[in-house]
């Protein structure tokens, strides 16, 4: 009796949890569509994000290039509950956060050694094909910068 129930709860904690990443309207693969984006030049281009479920958190993959052209990769798992996570293999940034306004919109703070140096918003369309990533911060050299970037999912 004791473990059918225990396997009980066990089923329902993973249903629950894969209904609630099925309402994501973020999760999946986005390229980056340049005609649609105004990036500032020398910023880096994300020009694939990967989001998908890890266990109860989500993992985000970026890949693209940096401002001098050359290939980057980062990664980040986390909640999108507001709260900062650690960044993998992003030199200009060590912690970032994204908060789920409601089902379409998030925002995001990126950090580098406490500092904030991004804030942005991220919205995807009613249809769910595009998502739109809007920010605005200092770059490293410390000059603003605000950059719009368009994705259309794959």
């Amino acid at each position: 009796m004791k473990a059918r129930t225990m396997l009980l709860a066990v089923v329902t904690c993973l249903a629950c949890a894969t209904l609630s990443f099925a309402d994501n309207a973020n999760l999946g693969t986005w390229k980056l569509n340049e005609a649609k984006s105004k990036i500032s030049p020398g910023s880096p281009k994300n020009t694939t994000v990967v989001i998908e479920a890890a266990g109860d958190s989500v993992k985000v993959t970026v890949d693209g290039v940096d401002g001098q052209g050359k290939p980057i990769h980062n990664e980040w798992t986390g909640k999108f509950d507001g709260k900062h996570y650690p960044v993998a293999g992003d030199p200009t940034s060590d912690m970032r956060a994204y908060k789920q306004l409601d089902a379409h919109t998030q925002e995001l703070t990126v950090k580098k050694d406490g500092k904030v140096g991004v804030t942005g918003k991220i919205t995807v369309s009613a249809d769910g094909k595009t998502r739109t990533v809007a920010t605005s911060g200092t770059d490293p050299s410390g000059k603003k910068v605000q950059n719009k970037s368009v994705y259309d999912k794959q």
